[in-house]
């Protein structure tokens, strides 16, 4: 049986504050070099990561990703590829496998289109996909809202997934 989730995430965005705080802006396990301003998180608060977490968990009606890992000190500063990793854990658990990853990323800056094939390649070999099954789509929103003001970062998944057999 072939299942669907939507995952979102939305993190407000902050201007670093050039004391080396350490704080990044990281988009599908890659840090984002060219850019003066970090996701105010939790995690690494990488949305990315987050919306893909949320997807895999609601497509086998498994909660979503505040229920698996809370604001606690276990996952303060964490790497959200280590919660991807997690995530698959659990799908594998419940007997599904990740079939398909289609994700869009809004930021209005910078431009993220070259490092998508990395983002690709993280989360596919996190998800043992090819990585032909995973699709990010950068976009801007021209201006507009919070995220073409630059004030956030937002980003949509859906994920598919089926039974592996192995339940």
């Amino acid at each position: 049986m072939m299942r669907v989730g939507i995952g979102y995430d939305v993190h407000r965005l902050v201007k670093s504050s050039g004391n080396g705080d350490g704080k990044k802006l990281v988009i599908g396990g890659v840090e984002i070099r060219e850019c003066d301003f970090y996701p105010l998180a939790h995690s690494d608060g990488d949305v990315l990561i987050h919306a893909i977490i949320d997807a895999i968990f609601g497509a086998i009606s498994f909660g979503n990703i505040g229920l698996h890992f809370p604001e606690i000190d276990e996952y303060e500063g964490v790497s959200s590829l280590e919660l991807l990793k997690r995530t698959k854990e659990k799908l594998d658990s419940k007997g599904f496998r990740v079939v398909n990853v289609d994700t869009v990323v809004i930021l209005e800056k910078p431009r993220i289109a070259q490092y998508v094939d990395n983002m690709r390649m993280k989360i596919s070999e996190v998800l043992d996909i090819p990585i032909e099954a995973v699709n990010i789509k950068p976009k801007r929103n021209e201006g507009l809202g919070f995220e073409g003001k630059g004030e956030g970062i937002v980003a949509l998944a859906v994920v598919t997934v089926e039974e592996n057999g192995k339940k």
